[in-house]
């Protein structure tokens, strides 16, 4: 079984109009998000599209095509495949595909909507989309003035009988579906100067797409340009029917119970489209995604602030961290460090997060005049007796405790910032900090950044709520003016390693090296 390397803030099973919608929202609010689509939507058997503002007559799959556009520019992720199974964990959600490939996310978005199963009637299914229609505010206006058959299969056809009297003035109903018509409602139709065919249908006849008459069984042939009709509705919620989530029993079927933003009876998941709303159209499923994106975005939010309060403040956890009396880190540079800064003019330095002060040592030891800042009080303290030992004076290695939010520690510009596994596993504000750092860079100096673009081999992914960014991720989350800086190193590295079990293991590291151009 293959798992997906990253644990995301939301999965969106379903890429038709409303898991787009939700996934946009999503996207634009900065989270991880994923949209595992199986390819099939609902109206993919029509090519035109109606009662959709701004989008009026075209195809449902350009609708989807450009929507699927627009959501790479805010890195939503979609990847094809159908769900196989459904979970909640501790922490979120488990979805497991067909193929074998586990997801996890906070929460899940279910927007996989419905099977239209139509009665098994020769040449009925084959022209379904096209001349075989069931909604007429989305097809009656192609169909108009036509002759029009229903095709009743539930007493539920009289109000589609009823309704399509709208759009054209000579309608047949083939009522065999209704069951026994009450004398009233056949009053009623005929007044309207609707024709009753008493007779089950057993062919509907016609040429490629086009439906042309309606054969009964008693042999007799009905002549018609258009046939409305309505299949079983079967919602595509297999994968969670384990779960025992509420559901809500409508006249058409058993669907998912949702409130107004469309979460189900569990806080983890939410269910738009036509799996939970099974009347809802196009602009209905979208709007239904849009407001279920925005909704599962401030439930994280919530979720984000009461992790923070519950949990350590960096500064206590990272003073924790340096507490005991045994060496954290290994005392030496940093690989990619010691390889980029030997090949530059030394200057002034500033290392973020330097720890017990060893690449500052380094800096310092090959004449750069070099500042460690750590939020930790603890660490600064074991930097400073590092470089004591190493009979380095302040001038050379200085440390300072901060976390880059008070301007007055910093009072001067460097030629080199450097950033090493700039990682910490409570809140920190690292985009920040790092941006922050950037303005500290003298014109002609660079800003160096080298992280882990994955989490260890040895780690169980599935753990790891952190999004290891790659180097060109990296660049783009720090937003730095194009004209200010010249892109020099933008790669990834790997480094052997021993694993905690003794066994090797590679690891893989994202560099970012950048030259300020002007201040």
């Amino acid at each position: 079984m293959n798992t997906h390397p990253e644990h995301l803030d939301v999965i969106v099973i379903g890429g038709g109009a409303a898991g787009l919608s939700a996934a946009l929202m999503l996207g634009r609010s900065r989270r991880r998000t994923l949209v595992v689509d199986s390819g099939l939507p609902r109206n993919r058997f029509t090519t035109h599209m109606h009662g959709v503002l701004g989008h009026e007559g075209i195809d449902p799959a350009e609708l989807l095509r450009t929507g699927r556009e627009e959501l790479a520019a805010y890195d939503v992720g979609i990847r094809p495949g159908r769900v196989a199974r459904l979970d909640e964990t501790d922490d979120g959600v488990s979805v497991i595909l067909e193929d074998g490939e586990r997801l996890t996310a906070r929460v899940a978005i279910v927007a996989t909507g419905v099977t239209d199963e139509l009665p098994d009637i020769p040449g009925l299914a084959e022209r379904w989309g096209a001349t075989v229609l069931h909604c007429p505010y989305c097809h009656g206006w192609e169909v108009r003035d036509r002759r029009i058959g229903v095709l009743t299969t539930s007493p539920l056809g009289m109000h589609q009988a009823q309704l399509i009297r709208q759009w054209s003035d000579d309608v047949v109903v083939f009522t065999a579906g209704l069951g026994e018509i009450e004398e009233a409602d056949e009053r009623r139709l005929r007044a309207r100067g609707v024709t009753l065919v008493p007779e089950p249908v057993v062919e509907v006849l016609g040429e490629g797409d086009q439906v042309t008459a309606v054969r009964t069984a008693d042999g007799s042939t009905t002549e018609v340009g258009a046939i409305f009709t309505a299949g079983t509705l079967r919602p595509h919620d297999g994968f969670l029917t384990h779960l025992g989530l509420e559901r809500t029993d409508t006249p058409v079927g058993s669907f998912l119970a949702v409130d107004a933003t469309g979460k189900t009876s569990s806080d983890r998941i939410w269910a738009v489209g036509n799996v939970s709303n099974p009347m809802a159209n196009v602009p209905i499923s979208m709007s239904a995604g849009t407001m279920a994106g925005s909704f599962v975005n401030a439930t994280l939010v919530t979720d984000d602030f009461d992790r923070a309060v519950a949990g350590p403040a960096p500064v206590d956890f990272w003073q924790e961290r340096y507490a005991g009396s045994d060496r954290i880190w290994s005392g030496k540079v940093n690989t990619v460090l010691g390889d980029i800064a030997a090949g530059l003019e030394p200057g002034t330095a500033l290392d973020l997060g330097s720890g017990e002060g060893a690449d500052v040592i380094w800096l310092a030891q090959h004449g750069w005049r070099a500042t460690g800042i750590d939020i930790s009080d603890n660490a600064v303290s074991r930097g400073k007796e590092a470089a004591r030992t190493a009979g380095l004076a302040e001038e050379q290695a200085r440390f300072v405790v901060s976390d880059l939010s008070d301007p007055a520690v910093l009072d001067r510009g460097y030629d080199l910032v450097t950033a090493s596994f700039f990682h910490s596993p409570v809140e920190l504000p690292r985009t920040d900090i790092l941006r922050r750092a950037a303005a500290l860079v003298n014109a002609g100096g660079h800003l160096l950044i080298t992280s882990h673009a994955a989490a260890p081999p040895w780690a169980d992914a599935s753990a790891h709520e952190h999004r290891f960014l790659d180097a060109k991720e990296e660049l783009a989350e720090l937003e730095l003016p194009e004209d200010e800086w010249e892109t020099v190193v933008l790669e990834h590295r790997h480094r052997a390693v021993t694993s905690p079990s003794g066994e090797p293991a590679t690891l893989e590291d994202a560099v970012v090296l950048l030259r300020r151009l002007s201040s």
